[in-house]
């Protein structure tokens, strides 16, 4: 689970139909660039607002690619239908009920005992109200099938810090806010899952490569750089600003996205573009 994955987003049609040969080609240009695997029906991939068919389509597309994949999947039905070449299911910590961290244990216990594939699981507190300490994250890592955490606690925080000066074997953090992907990296996550991504693909996958060599030098400034792109990504709600610079390059056919998100702003579209086409080119 080393490297730069990434969640792809769900390109549409003017006629409000997904692209799915769009999709099929932006997953090779990323693979191409250097991404180090896929991920489907992540939250980039908006996949609340997509029909039954139209996630079991995605899957197969990506699926059919061969390449590493993580597929979104929240419950023993959606597990069953992540397809056998998955590398992984990405699965998130129970939202909203706040079970508090033994109920989250027990319930990735049943889960892992009855999937098909492994998991990693997508920690992300501020969306589901549920904090896990460092030592709630060993005990899932110590769970027979759990191969790894998408880390997205919106800081680097002491509960980070403890955890990864202690990481269990064969088991792989990866980070999940984009700006604090160079810190991460930097105290021992093995790679991300990225929507930004999408854009500089390479120069992510540079940046990973560099912390595990040990460049410092090379690492810290482009870490930098890098961070200052993934904020205007995410200065609207993901994946709107992500779809419209994809759409600006001529990569995805409309910047659409569905209902309950609204269309990225031109600002937002513009803050990217002088990240991206300025500060990345050096």
């Amino acid at each position: 689970m080393n490297g730069v994955w990434v969640p792809l987003i769900t390109p549409y049609n003017d006629n409000g139909e997904i692209a799915f040969g769009v999709l099929e080609k932006l997953a090779f240009d990323l693979l191409e660039a250097g991404a180090a695997g896929l991920v489907a029906l992540g939250t980039t991939g908006e996949p609340a607002a997509l029909s039954a068919g139209e996630r079991a389509e995605v899957l197969a597309v990506l699926a059919g690619l061969g390449a590493p994949l993580l597929a979104g999947a929240n419950s023993p039905e959606q597990l069953r239908a992540v397809p056998d070449r998955a590398s992984a299911a990405l699965t998130l910590v129970p939202p909203f009920v706040r079970p508090g961290e033994d109920g989250v244990v027990a319930y990735f216990e049943q889960l892992a005992a009855g999937s098909p594939v492994p998991l990693v699981i997508y920690h992300v507190p501020y969306r589901t109200a549920q904090p896990l300490s460092a030592g709630t994250l060993r005990r899932i890592a110590a769970i027979d099938g759990v191969i790894g955490v998408k880390y997205a606690a919106g800081a680097v925080d002491a509960e980070l810090i403890s955890f990864l000066s202690d990481v269990p074997a064969d088991f792989d953090v990866l980070c999940g806010d984009d700006v604090l992907l160079s810190p991460m990296l930097a105290l021992g996550a093995t790679g991300g899952i990225l929507a930004s991504a999408h854009l500089a693909t390479a120069a992510f996958a540079e940046l990973v490569a560099a912390w595990q060599a040990g460049d410092v030098a090379r690492a810290r400034p482009l870490g930098h750089r890098l961070a200052k792109l993934s904020a205007a990504l995410f200065a609207e709600p993901n994946p709107a600003v992500v779809k419209a610079a994809l759409h600006a390059a001529g990569r995805i056919p409309t910047p659409d996205v569905r209902l309950p998100l609204l269309p990225a702003s031109k600002v937002a579209v513009a803050t990217v573009a002088r990240h991206l086409y300025g500060s990345l080119v050096e």
